[in-house]
């Protein structure tokens, strides 16, 4: 009887497995690909922003990507104030938001194209990918107008996105280490720290009668 019943089990294990190879046929596979693009197009409500803190050196102008205001150029030397960028991740993918750290104000891209500093930059046009490109280099992408670049010409002014393209020289970038201070966003600066002198104190005398009397 004991072995008839690990028969029966036995062959209700292998009919199981059967079931289940039965059903992967079925249902494919989950394409994780376009998972990974849908997440990656959702603002991350939930996780904590990570700022990055770096400079974008043009590969056109030999410069580096200031925002002034509402005036964005890449005129800026190595270590320039203007030339400091807050990268924020809006994604938990390659979206980012791009601040200036001295103005405050993001890069942004309007409807025809011209890069603009907004003081708000929670709309989608200040929104950007990074693409990492075969040849090393960084191309930054709009999350609202898809297939516009940000670009700039040789002396640094801004091209009109419309006519970018991924594969031109003038929407290459390198991100670089800023030279200047290290400050981060809502972070104070390192303060002075003053010694405090106590006046020196007095050691007591030994009563010598108290010790010969012990």
């Amino acid at each position: 009887m004991y072995g008839i019943n690990q028969r029966c089990i036995y062959i209700s294990f292998n009919l199981f497995v059967l079931w289940c190879h039965a059903q992967g046929e079925n249902h494919p596979s989950p394409n994780f690909n376009q998972y990974v693009r849908t997440q990656g197009a959702v603002t991350d409500q939930l996780s904590r922003r990570q700022v990055r803190v770096y400079q974008l050196y043009s590969r056109t102008s030999g410069k580096h990507v200031q925002i002034q205001g509402k005036r964005v150029s890449a005129t800026a030397e190595d270590g320039n104030l203007y030339a400091r960028l807050f990268v924020e991740t809006d994604t938990f993918g390659s979206r980012v938001r791009i601040r200036g750290a001295e103005s405050g104000r993001y890069l942004c891209m309007n409807r025809k194209g011209k890069l603009v500093g907004k003081p708000n930059g929670r709309s989608r046009d200040c929104i950007f990918t990074e693409i990492v490109l075969e040849n090393n280099y960084t191309a930054f992408q709009n999350a609202e107008y898809e297939g516009w670049y940000v670009a700039f010409t040789r002396k640094g002014r801004p091209i009109k996105a419309s006519r970018t393209r991924e594969n031109q020289r003038e929407v290459h970038f390198i991100k670089r280490l800023h030279t200047g201070p290290p400050p981060f966003p809502n972070m104070d600066q390192s303060k002075h720290f003053d010694f405090i002198r106590f006046p020196g104190t007095r050691r007591a005398k030994r009563n010598r009668k108290s010790r010969t009397s012990s």
